[in-house]
């Protein structure tokens, strides 16, 4: 049996992925995949984070910059451990 990936991540110096689990709960074994090239890693989930919201590959600080798709996609306003969740109660765009 494939085990199925628990998050998706675009390249490899993305800071974010994005849970792709109904029910992704604190504490889950996740198999992260790197969708660029099919490789893997493994993470474990801090929070219980829903479907389609990002969780941290690495401690981010505030103000530090958050990349997913190998892009700037918003500022981290509030300190964020790895394997936690990332929206806009800790992360906001640079737009407005």
């Amino acid at each position: 049996m494939t085990e199925i990936p628990h998050l998706l991540v675009h390249e490899h110096n993305d800071n974010v992925g994005v849970v792709v689990v109904e029910g992704l709960t604190a504490g889950t074994d996740m198999l992260c995949c790197i969708t660029h090239d099919n490789s893997t890693f493994r993470l474990t989930s801090g929070d219980d984070v829903p479907i389609g919201h990002k969780i941290a590959l690495t401690d981010l600080n505030s103000g530090d910059t958050a990349t997913k798709y190998g892009e700037d996609i918003g500022k981290i306003i509030a300190d964020i451990p790895k394997g936690a969740h990332v929206h806009t109660h800790n992360c906001k765009t640079k737009r407005w």
